[in-house]
Formats: C-alpha cells, sequence, structure tokens
C-alpha cells in the first residue's frame, strides 16, 4: 500500500472513531450490560458495539485484508497472515465500566511485522491520535488537530515513567533507574504510548503481557511520532506472531530523555 493510501485509509476512520467513542459514551449513560469471558476478563455491550462500527468500516475501506479483533479472534488459529488490522474496541474495558477516562479505542494496519496506521481515540478526554507514516503523528483535542513529535514537556532534569501498576516489580524499577527517572505515575490503556508520543511523559517499562492488539495501534502513534520502541533486552518489538502475545516492552520518548 501506497503512502498516500495509507494516509487515506487513516483519515477515513477519523469519524469512525469520533461516532465510535460517542457511542461509547452513551451506552455507558445507559447502563452498560456487563459479561464475563473465558479468559476471566469483562466485556461490555459497549466493547461489542464500538468493535462493529469500527470492524464494519475497516472492512468497507479494505475487504481483501484481513481483521483480528480481541472480541471475534480465534486463538485456537495460529495467525499467518504478513498484512493485517488489530483491533481493540475499548482498551481498558475495567476503567470503561467504572466510568474512568482512560480507556481507548484502537486501530492499526500491520505490514510485515511493523504497525504502520494507527487511530487511538480517547473519547472521555476529547483527544484523537492517529498516524499513517513515519513523521506523520497527530492528535486531535477538542476539534484542533496538531502534529505531534515527542517534544519534552517535562522540566528538564523531571523524568517521568509510567506504569499500568501501583507497584511496579523490581525488574522494572530497575530498568527505570537506569533512565534516572524521578517519578512514576499509574496510567491504564494503551493512552499511554500517545502521552508518550505528545511528549508529556518520558518512557514506559512493562514485563511480557497483553496481546497485540492491546499495543499495536499506539506503538504506530509513538514509533511514528518519534519514540524508540524495543523488547526490555533491546530486541526489535515485533507484530504477527502466531499467538499474538505480547513480549517484554521498553518505550522511551527520544534517546536522552533530558533533551
Amino acid at each position: 500500500m501506497k503512502s498516500n493510501e495509507l494516509k487515506t485509509v487513516c483519515e477515513s476512520l477519523i469519524n469512525t472513531f469520533n461516532d465510535a467513542g460517542r457511542v461509547s459514551i452513551e451506552l455507558y449513560k445507559k447502563g452498560l450490560k456487563i459479561e464475563i469471558k473465558k479468559d476471566k476478563s469483562p466485556v461490555s455491550n459497549g466493547d461489542l458495539e464500538v468493535n462493529e462500527l469500527i470492524t464494519d468500516k475497516i472492512k468497507d475501506l479494505t475487504p481483501g485484508i484481513p481483521v483480528v479483533s480481541e472480541e471475534t479472534v480465534n486463538l485456537d488459529k495460529k495467525n499467518k497472515a504478513k498484512i493485517f488490522w488489530l483491533i481493540d474496541p475499548i482498551d481498558g474495558t475495567k476503567e470503561y465500566i467504572t466510568g474512568k477516562d482512560e480507556y481507548t479505542l484502537n486501530a492499526a494496519l500491520v505490514i510485515n511485522t511493523v504497525p504502520v496506521i494507527g487511530l487511538v481515540g480517547v473519547p472521555k478526554k476529547n483527544r484523537l491520535f492517529y498516524t499513517y507514516g513515519s513523521g506523520e503523528s497527530f492528535m486531535i483535542e477538542n476539534g484542533r488537530t496538531q502534529k505531534i513529535s515527542c517534544k519534552k514537556q517535562q522540566p528538564k532534569g523531571k523524568i517521568v515513567a509510567l506504569s499500568s501498576v501501583i507497584k511496579p516489580s523490581d525488574i522494572i524499577l530497575n530498568k527505570l533507574k537506569e533512565f534516572n527517572v524521578t517519578s512514576i505515575i499509574k496510567m491504564a490503556s494503551s493512552y499511554k504510548f500517545c502521552v508518550i508520543a505528545t511528549g508529556e511523559y518520558d518512557i514506559y517499562a512493562a514485563r511480557e503481557r497483553a496481546n497485540e492488539w492491546d499495543y499495536a495501534a499506539g506503538h504506530a502513534v509513538a514509533q511514528n511520532a518519534g519514540a524508540i520502541i524495543k523488547t526490555l533486552d533491546e530486541k526489535p518489538f515485533l507484530y504477527g506472531k502466531e499467538d499474538y502475545r505480547n513480549p517484554s516492552l521498553l518505550i522511551k520518548r527520544s534517546e536522552n530523555l533530558n533533551d
């Protein structure tokens, strides 16, 4: 797919993401219907309706490309595709169910192990992040679009890490010490990738966790904005694994976090 085609497909999804975000809020206000999946995680009618909206639009835009969604994937079937979509309709379902504002809507197009297109909607924060190529990451906030480039927003000397848990493991804490982190903030969902892409925060490290659809869209946004994304042992972080499982993760706003 050529760069102009990637741009067209990506931008054609923006209205759908905005609509899906509004639907997620409306359904929450009406009262969600919640079920427990086989893996013991919750799923709501909000997850399912958002999934349908995003999936239908993607299939309309790129009918020949397979779509893998958290809510419909068959984990017994190995992924053999080189080009495919990854969808996590609502990342942070627990936050969504409890009325918090850090849940996200996610879709990414993976081409030869790399997420190229990425869209991450954050409905309750009135933010939508999207990207379709290197150096082409954007944030729409309250209707205003701006390019984002990982430019540091914290004061010089202050290096702030993000964590998905209140108390990170010793492995993660030791890794963060290598980068002279001065404070750690807990944050849910793929929103972490996006606020590193904006430069609001500096670094995020995690052990093996979650699945490819949890990371891919945010990964694309952050990496195309200039972030450095690898595993904890400095190997490339790639997609298209047969079982969709994520390795460990290290995402840095830049090589020197004081710049």
